[in-house]
């Protein structure tokens, strides 16, 4: 199930049993996919289609520049993390904590997990489709942070930023040249945070 059919039953309040919660699975980090990939092919092999839900990594599209060129790409917002609807019990429990690259649940007693809130969960998905329906860039400036060009002329040279373009992904960065402070416009690929 991918992220956006996920928030698109989320937002309808589709749930096919009232006895499914919302539990965080705490997974190696980078190996959030794999996990929602092995617990899915867990509980198909092992006939437990009835006591799980939905299983969603969260996610948020942001855009990053490389070498030029704008590309929109997936990050994930709790690393390390993901959330998977079930009923509790040993068997359940079972499954999901001797899953590979799972270490174990977030929350509550060793072997009884605590359920997160609906909300918490609606929360995570309404974050989710604002990521899909806007992206944010993948490295924000803010009016007033110190930054260091790393290309182009003014290369080590540092300043501060004056102005943020995120649709040209531009900056206009106040730099000290022979100690009078010039305005320089730079592409955000031409400086890094100090």
């Amino acid at each position: 199930m991918t992220s956006e059919e996920v928030i698109s039953e989320m937002q309808a309040g589709a749930s096919t049993n009232p006895d499914l919660k919302w539990y965080v699975v705490h997974a190696y980090s980078g190996m959030e996919k794999a996990v929602e990939r092995n617990i899915r092919e867990r509980v198909a092999r092992a006939g437990m289609g009835a006591k799980f839900g939905r299983i969603l990594v969260p996610t948020e599209e942001v855009v990053e520049i490389k070498n030029g060129v704008k590309r929109t790409t997936e990050r994930k917002f709790f690393p390390g993390y993901v959330l998977v609807e079930m009923v509790m019990d040993d068997d359940t429990w079972h499954l999901v904590k001797h899953t590979n690259k799972v270490t174990g649940f977030v929350g509550g007693a060793r072997n009884r997990p605590t359920p997160i809130s609906e909300d918490d969960v609606m929360k995570i998905v309404n974050q989710m489709q604002e990521g899909s329906d806007k992206p944010r860039h993948k490295v924000e400036f803010e009016v007033g942070e110190y930054i260091r060009v790393k290309d182009g002329p003014f290369t080590d040279f540092n300043g501060t930023v004056e102005e943020v373009n995120y649709d040209k992904n531009k900056l206009r960065v106040s730099v000290t040249i022979f100690g009078r402070a010039t305005p320089v416009e730079l592409e955000f690929s031409q400086v890094e945070k100090a």
